[in-house]
Formats: C-alpha cells, structure tokens, sequence
C-alpha cells in the first residue's frame, strides 16, 4: 500500500502543475480525492498515473497553442537549432509560444530565450518562466534589444514567417478574404499604415509594383488602374469593398489562389515584411556564436528566395565570394536540404502545406 506522506506529494504536483481551468476535472481527482491513490497497490502504477497527468497537462497547454496558431514543422525546427542546455537562443516569431515551449523545454537552468513579437494579442500568450523574456518588437530590432538585455551572442535564432492562423482567423484583422472586417492587415496595430491607406494613397505606378512584386501578379497595372479609378469615387475602407473591385479578375479555377496573391501582397507592403527579414537575416548573422543556428520556415517563394540566397552565400543578393582557388567564401553554410510538411502534417495542419524549413550554421572564423 502507498504511505499516506504520499498526499501531501500529489498535492503539490498538482498544485504546480495545474492552474487552469480546463484541468478541473483531473485536479478533482489528483488533488482533492488521495485517498484513491492509496488503493493503488504498487509504485509502478503511481508511476504511470503520474504520466497520464503530466501528459493531460500537456495536451491542455498544445490545445491552447494550436488555437493561436499551430506550428508548420515543429520538431524538424527544434532539431535544426542544435540546442545547448545552457545556450541564449531568439524565437523571433513567438505569436502563441509553440517553438519556444519547446525550446525551454530543451534548456537547462543557465539558459535562455528571447520571445520577440509585435503583436499584442500574442504578447498574452507570454509564457511565466524565468527564463524567457517576451520583447514586444519587429524582429528587425534584433540587435537593441539584445544590447538593451547585454546578450552579445547568441546560440540559435528561429523564424516562423508569415501570417498566424490566429491572425488569419481574425476577421477584424483584415488579413484573410475570407471575412467582411476591415482592410487593416497591420502586425503591429498600434502603429504604420493600414491595407486601405495602401489602396487609398499610392500612386497607380506604386500599386502596380506591389502587386507585382508581392504578389507576382502578372496582370499588376491593370488590377492597380481599377483600384486607382475606384478610390475617386469611394475611398476602400472594408474587406468586401476590394472584393467588388477585383470580381472581373476572377477565374472560376483560381480564384481564391488569385485572391491570396492579392492579399498577399498589400500584408507585405503594409508590414514592410521584406525590408525586415533582410534586417533580421544581416541582424542574426552578426549575433550568433560559431557554430550558432539559424532556423527559418517560410510560406511563400519571395521570402523562400532570400533566405535560400543567404544562406549560401552571407547576402541576401546571393553573390557568392570565392577565394584564388574557387572556394566559395561565406560566413554560413547550409545544412542539408530543404524541410518540407509531410503528407501526414499536412492533413493534420493543412496551412502548413507551403512551409519550407532551412537551416544554416555560422562558421569558425
């Protein structure tokens, strides 16, 4: 029989372990009901209790992420940081805290995690550990805020490009055409320019570009010429206001593909993404330690272009340096070949279907 000193044991396991209130019913039966542990006859099967509560826990903390976003390769990024116990590592993309749960849960005690997002619906997925440290901030401030923390090197950076699902599924965000909200499209809502300011106040010549530029749109002029005709008339304020315009673009195959170009394009623009991967890529490789990591998944083939072409070659033009004999000259060099979703992960997480993992190390001087 199990000693009753046992109770006091489970008490506190559950206490730690347990404070939400979706764990009721198991902290019911933990916590507050010992005396059935006592009818268990071993120490094996306390053990396996013990397991079975730890991994409900568990489940608990994956439910709640996976409702503000579920991450596109999770263990293949994990992998590809090459994690040290006692290492300073950079999640640049925390939005509701997948990869850096998982990265805590690799460091020791002398480690630490830097959580940057600019989002504030992400910085109350901030997680309670005195480890991590949640930086409200585009990741193309990287290299402040890691003065400002006195972290002159670091171990291991990850980037998880993008839009979240949660911002997706916002239909007051504007992000996704599938919704009636407002054209707003901003990471960062508290500041910059909105979708419809775009579509307001840029000149044709400027849309054009964007649209063709962001969102590889062959037909870019003349979509810009009908916005720029439209907005005399009535300025775009709404979701549904661009979706009128854009009806005679339609085709009944592609339609939503085109329409995800569009949108694609204006959250680029407007959340200047591509300035500030470039930043972060040049940011990254002056901060991380030899032998550092730097993990970047990607969703699209502009932001695929430019991590590809640095990592080969320490720029984002893809100009590669050799030396008198032809060696390539590069301060990072690639591991391996690209990641991509399998077909499994893909019918549990279909968002996830365009990601494409990369991972590169900084080398010895």
């Amino acid at each position: 029989m199990v000693d009753k000193n046992w109770s006091p044991v489970f008490r506190e396991i559950g206490g730690s372990l347990f404070k939400s209130p979706e764990s009721e019913v198991l902290k019911t039966f933990f916590v507050r009901s010992p005396h059935k542990m006592r009818k268990m006859c071993n120490f094996t099967r306390l053990i396996r209790m013990l397991r079975l509560f730890i991994y409900c826990k568990c489940m608990i903390v994956s439910k709640k992420d996976s409702e503000y976003h579920t991450p596109a390769l999770f263990a293949e990024s994990l992998e590809g940081l090459n994690i040290n116990p006692s290492g300073v590592y950079v999640d640049v993309t925390f939005g509701g805290g997948g990869h850096s749960r998982g990265i805590l849960e690799r460091l020791g005690k002398g480690g630490r995690l830097y959580g940057f997002d600019q989002d504030g619906d992400a910085e109350k997925n901030s997680l309670d550990d005195e480890r991590f440290v949640f930086v409200r901030s585009n990741f193309r401030y990287l290299s402040n805020f890691m003065r400002y923390y006195k972290e002159k090197r670091i171990d291991g950076l990850i980037a998880d490009l993008g839009v979240s699902s949660h911002h997706l599924d916002d239909e007051m965000r504007g992000f996704s055409f599938r919704f009636k909200g407002v054209l707003d499209m901003r990471m960062n809502n508290r500041a910059g320019r909105t979708a419809a300011d775009v579509l307001n106040m840029y000149p044709e010549e400027n849309l054009a570009d964007v649209f063709y530029l962001y969102g590889e749109l062959k037909n870019s002029r003349r979509i810009a010429s009908v916005i720029a005709r439209t907005r005399e008339l009535q300025p775009f304020r709404e979701v549904s206001d661009l979706l009128e315009v854009l009806k005679p673009f339609l085709g009944k195959e592609k339609e939503k593909k085109f329409l995800a170009q569009v949108f694609q394009a204006l959250r680029i623009e407007v959340n200047r993404e591509m300035q500030a991967l470039h930043e972060l890529l040049l940011q990254a490789l002056r901060l991380l330690t030899e032998g550092g990591r730097l993990v970047v998944i990607t969703y699209h083939s502009l932001e695929d272009r430019l991590v590809k072409n640095f990592m080969k070659s320490g720029n984002v033009e893809g100009r590669v340096a050799q030396d008198f004999y032809g060696n390539v000259q590069s301060p990072v060099h690639p591991l391996g070949k690209v990641i991509i979703p399998s077909s499994e992960e893909v019918e549990r997480n279909p968002r996830s279907r365009s990601a494409k993992l990369r991972v590169a190390e900084k080398k010895a001087l």
